[in-house]
């Protein structure tokens, strides 16, 4: 399989948006399925175009929402994403030419259920970038622990799990540098035959943590944001942060803010280039 389509009444528009360099290909409407070889090959940063994923979007239907599909890197489906989802908002609103400088709302029927996004006006200096904000849902309690820690050695402080319509487990750790996610992600996730995101967090202070990914299909990524949404959850319901927490990723920081046991994910969408295949 190629990315070249010789039938110009096939192409397919893409536009690629990354959140906190969590990247992902979206494509509107489509004119044509994606079939899951077809995803690999478009997420394949070196034979294809590069991502972390491909979005599907579908609408507006009549009560003006949208349909989002999510697949990874590897063409496995996925329920969510904090991240994609922002950038999908940030896509809609390009496709539907809504005014940058007003505050819209975008609502989103997911496999994890709807949700609910607030794109605020964009500053004209950085055109390029949006800001949203996501009603990312209630978090209960994962898919359970993991007892492999030590064999990848990792000084374990605590760990929790959470499911925000998709699994994660989190480990809390006194030094996040010292740890190396590459070695610890696939490990422990072996532990979940339906996969699992897993996290490492630092604690800095009663509002601020630090966090790395490791993302079922697709690997370490730069930014998570039902990652960071797990993070601040897990974090808080043992005790180590108060209820709004910024989350510190390799690609930048997110806020989420906890209320009533739902989570409010706020971060940066980023466009980044239109393509036709």
């Amino acid at each position: 399989m190629t990315l070249t389509n010789k039938n110009s009444s096939d192409l397919l528009t893409l536009t690629k948006h990354h959140g906190l360099g969590n990247d992902f290909l979206i494509a509107l409407n489509p004119v044509r399925s994606i079939d899951d070889d077809e995803v690999r090959l478009l997420c394949d940063r070196r034979l294809g175009l590069g991502a972390d994923g491909v979005l599907t979007g579908e609408g507006p239907a009549d009560d003006g929402s949208w349909r989002m599909v999510l697949r990874n890197a590897d063409g496995s489906r996925a329920e969510i994403s904090g991240n994609g989802i922002r950038c999908l908002g940030q896509a809609i609103a390009r496709n539907q030419s809504l005014e940058s400088t007003k505050t819209h709302d975008v609502v989103v029927q997911t496999d994890a259920g709807t949700r609910t996004l607030t794109l605020y006006p964009v500053d004209e200096t950085t055109p390029e970038t949006a800001t949203v904000r996501v009603a990312m849902g209630a978090l209960a309690e994962g898919p359970g622990l993991s007892d492999a820690w030590a064999e990848v050695g990792v000084a374990l402080k605590d760990q929790a799990s959470a499911d925000i319509g998709n699994p994660h487990l989190v480990g809390f750790v006194d030094d996040l540098d010292a740890c190396d996610i590459a070695i610890i992600g696939p490990r422990i996730e072996a532990d979940y035959p339906q996969g699992c995101n897993v996290h490492l967090v630092e604690v800095i202070d009663q509002s601020t943590v630090r966090l790395a990914v490791w993302e079922r299909g697709i690997g370490i990524t730069q930014a998570c944001g039902s990652g960071a949404c797990a993070g601040a959850w897990t974090a808080n319901q043992l005790g180590y942060v108060d209820e709004i927490v910024q989350v510190s990723m390799p690609g930048g920081a997110v806020t989420v803010e906890l209320v009533d046991g739902e989570a409010l994910l706020t971060g940066p969408a980023t466009y980044v280039a239109e393509v036709r295949i």
